[in-house]
């Protein structure tokens, strides 16, 4: 790690810790050279694969963009949006790989949008699954309907 006061290629690590959330290292750092210290954060980097085969870094907001959309006029705060895009990134990061395709995200978002939300599920999913008519809406509700949702 380069130091940022005086460039030096190397510096030594202090202290390490982990963040509340598990998903960034906070590391203290001194250079040998200068003697000055600075902090860096680290986290793991997140590919996702579009459908179109680009692939852009994983983004929280770009999730809880898209369920502020499905979400709109409906009682859900800012806060449980926050928390469900918390929820799916760990989600996602579990399986553990540095790639996910954008498919499995929109997987990992259904499930506790239906547990928060049912009208903001079905307007997720319809655009998510691509609904084609009304069939596909009348599915949808009576799974939303059946007992355990």
């Amino acid at each position: 790690m380069h130091c940022p006061f005086c460039r030096h290629k190397d510096s030594k690590v202090i202290d390490t810790r982990v963040s509340d959330d598990g998903q960034t290292v906070r590391r203290r750092r001194c250079c040998p050279e200068c003697g000055r210290r600075f902090t860096t954060l680290e986290t793991a980097a997140l590919t996702v694969i579009k459908r179109s085969g680009a692939s852009e870094q994983f983004s929280r907001g770009k999730i809880i963009s898209g369920l502020a959309k499905a979400c709109q006029g409906r009682p859900v705060s800012e806060d449980d949006l926050a928390v469900l895009a918390q929820q799916v990134e760990e989600k996602v990061r579990q399986q553990g790989s540095s790639q996910i395709e954008s498919h499995e995200i929109g997987l990992a978002i259904l499930e506790p949008l239906r547990d928060l939300d049912h009208v903001a599920y079905l307007r997720f999913a319809s655009v998510y699954s691509n609904f084609d008519n009304l069939d596909d809406f009348a599915d949808a509700i009576e799974n939303l309907r059946s007992p355990g949702h």
